[in-house]
């Protein structure tokens, strides 16, 4: 009898989880000014969900859902409840491409169970430009932990979309075993569901152009140490591109693929930026309104410029006395920091690194030392080694570096995104500012949020640096080329340490050999706005001292690293790219031209309408003019480019 019970009752049981998981549930989410909307869908025990733009499909019919060690919450699901709210918020940021924001979204909070009757919830938020969505699990047993094997989210393009994406590397290849690093090239306008490079899918952010519609970028923000960074699978013939976790192999294998986190467990969200046009994407801060400061400043963080004798001058410069150089070279213009690169415990020495620290002190500037971040991951032979990766030792170097007065850190080879890897970030990050030391990653992931989420975060490279003008030629040819490419991509979400200006005719110290440099200098000066970075750290050396106009000197001594307010001019990848910044009252408009070949560009600058601003431009033999010009009353100004030159207006 009791057998019979039980069987009846999970005969019922079925019953009802097959009638309510095949049951359909819809609702539709809109932006403030409704031109953004969003439906989320129950089909069958599966959440999908697309995205409309001014009623045409941004992103077409695209899953939901996560696979756990909890339960999978992908298939067989039913919905329970959902609430809508309207968020409203105003935070400051010090050290970005914006200092205020005013953040206006509408929430939808929606919660489904599976078969065990836990629940997936899934909030979505919606802008005036951007869509965001991260999930929340909640266990009915009360269990206190879960792994998150697999999500499912995806992103579904329309057909004739076109892609600038970058493709993920494989693992513990590349210069020494140290990548993946953000360091590939772009593709450049391929279509949708062509594999990548190496066969991984491609990291964030990823931008695509739909076809006669607009543009759509997509990334992620808030990813910190319980989760692990996430990138794009490879895309179907059909456009569906879906989160894909870190590959076994990064990092040496050390540590797991999979998220790993205490119940109730929460995800990371995914963004997406949307628009007729690229100002959308140049403009959203969504990569901070979604995330929360994670601990106080111990002391004020300073931003600046920096000088670098690396990056052209190479490991040979790491010595004492040109070390000197470059911090009277820093002096001169006016700049905050020198940055001491690889190699300086052995070179230099630990003691009289404390004399050059000293030195550039009395002159008022701050010294950034370098570090490799490992002992054991990859093959990166330079030191200081073994410092970075162990508290103990960490926490000793970086009380010896408060002591000397050391102002910030440059870490470097990282060479992966689990979650282990993502908490060694946060364990670096969390130390330095109980050391009051400011710091840059390089050989790094994206920074997902952590301006704000981390305060003495200062700048992440993630990109195919400015270091590759030096090492190859076939980049430097390019270099013109990516100034159109990463305003719309990989700087719209973080900031970006590329390193620019340089204002040598070849990339050497005797300028007598070397990668030759085709830009012109009102090209590689507007760099210096397009390229943001909380620190500088720029491509000049002694020499331009006595070769370059006052006027271009007077322009790096003054030009900001930081922003009060970022606005998209105009431009597109391949083409050109127009940015306005502005710091107080001042603003620059930097302009650059993508293509090997001069282009005439009407730009439209109501911000400037009727005043006269300085302009500098390109002359015929490629050096950099300077001249006052006119703006309409109407806003609008045309300036000339030379082939892979560029133009800068300030008031």
């Amino acid at each position: 009898m009791n057998f019979i019970r039980y069987s009846f009752l999970v005969f019922v049981t079925g019953i009802l989880t097959s009638n309510i998981s095949n049951a359909q549930h819809s609702e539709i989410l809109k932006s403030p000014d409704e031109k953004i909307s969003v439906e989320l869908q129950l089909e069958d025990g599966r959440i999908f969900y697309d995205v409309h733009y001014e009623e045409e499909q941004f992103l077409e019919e695209s899953p939901l859902g996560l696979e756990t060690s909890l339960g999978d919450f992908s298939t067989d699901l039913k919905y329970i409840s959902s609430e809508n709210s309207t968020v409203k918020k105003s935070y400051d940021l010090k050290n970005a491409k914006v200092s205020h924001v005013i953040y206006l979204a509408n929430e939808l909070v929606s919660r489904f169970v599976n078969p065990n009757e836990d629940t997936l919830v899934v909030t979505f938020r919606v802008s005036n430009q951007d869509v965001a969505y991260s999930y929340g699990i909640r266990s009915k047993e009360g269990k206190s932990n879960i792994k998150i094997f697999n999500e499912i989210s995806g992103f579904d393009l329309p057909q004739n979309t076109t892609t600038y994406i970058t493709p993920q590397a494989k693992p513990m290849t590349g210069w020494m075993e140290t990548k993946p690093s953000y360091e590939e090239e772009y593709t450049l306008g391929e279509p949708i569901g062509k594999p990548s490079t190496y066969g991984e899918g491609y990291t964030f952010p990823a931008l695509f152009k739909l076809q006669n519609k607009g543009w759509l970028l997509i990334s992620e923000t808030g990813v910190d140490s319980h989760y692990p960074g996430s990138r794009l699978s490879e895309g179907t013939e059909d456009g569906l591109y879906q989160i894909a976790f870190p590959q076994e192999g990064e990092n040496n294998g050390i540590g797991d693929t999979f998220a790993a986190q205490a119940l109730p467990a929460q995800t990371p969200w995914r963004t997406i930026t949307l628009g007729r046009s690229l100002k959308p994407i140049v403009e959203s801060t969504v990569a901070f309104d979604l995330v929360e400061q994670k601990y106080e400043p111990s002391i004020d963080y300073k931003m600046g410029r920096a000088t670098w004798s690396w990056i052209v001058w190479q490991d040979n410069s790491i010595n004492y006395e040109d070390q000197i150089k470059f911090i009277d070279l820093a002096e001169e213009l006016d700049f905050e920091y020198v940055l001491i690169d690889n190699w300086w415990d052995n070179n230099i020495g630990r003691e009289r690194i404390e004399e050059l620290v000293d030195y550039a002190g009395a002159k008022g500037i701050g010294v950034i030392l370098w570090y490799n971040s490992n002992g054991y991951w990859s093959e990166a032979p330079q030191t200081p080694k073994n410092r970075m990766n162990i508290a103990i030792a960490r926490q000793q170097e970086m009380e010896w570096l408060q002591e000397i007065g050391v102002k910030g850190l440059k870490i470097d080879f990282f060479g992966g995104d689990k979650q282990t890897t993502i908490q060694l970030y946060e364990d670096i990050l969390n130390d330095a500012n109980n050391y009051g030391l400011a710091i840059t990653f390089h050989g790094s992931t994206l920074p997902r949020g952590w301006e704000k989420m981390y305060p003495n975060f200062v700048t992440s490279e993630a990109v195919l640096a400015s270091e590759n003008l030096v090492f190859n030629q076939s980049s430097l040819d390019k270099h013109a080329l990516n100034a159109t490419i990463l305003p719309f991509t990989r700087n719209t979400v973080g900031a970006m340490d590329f390193a620019p200006v340089f204002l040598n005719n070849r990339l050497s110290r005797t300028q007598e050999d070397g990668t030759i440099r085709s830009t012109t200098d009102a090209f590689e000066l507007a760099t210096a706005v397009l390229y943001f970075s909380p620190i500088q750290h720029f491509g000049v050396t002694p020499n331009n001292i006595e070769e370059q106009p006052e006027y271009v000197l007077d322009f790096l001594r003054n030009v900001p690293t930081v922003w009060d307010e970022t606005i998209y001019i105009g431009g597109e990848p391949e083409d050109y790219v127009a940015l306005a910044r502005r710091k107080g009252d001042q603003w620059y408009v930097a302009v650059a031209n993508g293509k090997k070949q001069k282009q005439t560009i009407e730009l439209e600058l109501p911000m400037l309408s009727g005043q006269e601003v300085k302009q500098i431009y390109d002359e015929k033999n490629g050096a950099a003019g300077i001249k006052t010009s006119k703006i309409k009353k109407n806003g609008k100004i045309t300036v000339e480019l030379k082939s892979e030159g560029g133009a800068i207006l300030f008031n």
